[in-house]
């Protein structure tokens, strides 16, 4: 069982191999663009590439669990195969299933990623707090027992997310500025750095204002956004502020539209790597 927890693990990755979180979407279209097959065998085709090309190097690498789901079992097995192999090349891996539900099912939900037993166990998971923040406790209380790490959707970079997101409480206070206040509640007196994240799009500029958010809540930051959806590392400071060395940004067909040449993809990643330690170090 992993028992340091996985904020220090993060801080000290992001500070060795720089923080840059690189998604693996390995979406039909990209598949094409590869010149693979839209089947199991392209699937893993693309998946070990990005993992043997990737996890030695990067801090973070991000499998979105539903291209792996489309293909049943056997991408399932795939994806198992990928955690393992990416952390064992020591590389953090987010599993990204943006779960959420009530009682048991949360808890078998979280029992798939943060339980150490689980073949799909990972160093962090995304989840979704709107059936209520509380909904999540297995999974943040199994995260904290097994030393993994809790993504909680807050300001997502999406359109649609503000209709919820933005919506202000009888309180006075936004969802999404009460999901924020409940991780800097979770990650109190944690040192270096809090092991319940939340997930804040790059591309928001002056709509984090508008929500009323106060993004330092002692722990990581993931920042969707970075590349293909149009933010640059220079953005980073101007948008997270104060919390930026915190941030985790992440960066998916940005690095992977340079594949399948391994030496192009890591080349990616270092830049985007480098560009992004520039911008945080000011």
């Amino acid at each position: 069982m992993t028992t340091e927890p996985f904020g220090a693990r993060l801080r000290r990755a992001m500070d060795t191999r720089g923080p840059l979180c690189v998604g693996i979407d390995p979406h039909a279209s990209l598949l094409a663009d590869w010149g693979l097959s839209d089947d199991i065998a392209g699937l893993e085709r693309f998946t070990h590439t990005v993992v043997e090309a990737l996890a030695d190097r990067v801090a973070v690498l991000k499998p979105q669990s539903a291209f792996f789901e489309r293909f049943g079992s056997r991408g399932v097995a795939v994806l198992e195969r990928a955690v393992a192999d990416a952390r064992a090349a020591g590389a953090l891996v987010l599993m990204d299933a943006k779960r959420g539900d009530i009682g048991s099912t949360m808890a078998a939900y979280a029992a798939t990623y943060l339980d150490p037993a689980s073949p799909l166990f990972s160093d962090a998971v995304t989840v979704s707090p709107y059936l209520g923040y509380g909904s999540l406790r297995p999974a943040l209380d199994l995260a904290r027992e097994s030393g993994a790490g809790v993504f909680v959707l807050a300001l997502t970079s999406n359109p649609e997310g503000a209709e919820v997101q933005h919506a202000v409480r009888a309180d006075g206070r936004s969802v999404a500025a009460t999901m924020l206040d409940h991780l800097r509640a979770e990650n109190a007196g944690a040192t270096p750095m809090g092991s319940y994240g939340a997930v804040v799009g790059a591309t928001l500029g002056d709509s984090l204002t508008a929500a009323g958010a106060e993004l330092a809540i002692d722990g990581p930051l993931l920042a969707p956004g970075i590349g293909a959806q149009g933010a640059t590392a220079a953005d980073l400071p101007k948008v997270f502020g104060a919390a930026v060395r915190d941030v985790v940004p992440n960066v998916s067909r940005g690095v992977l539209r340079h594949g399948p040449d391994m030496a192009a993809l890591r080349e990616s990643a270092d830049r985007f790597a480098g560009e992004i330690r520039d911008a945080v170090a000011g």
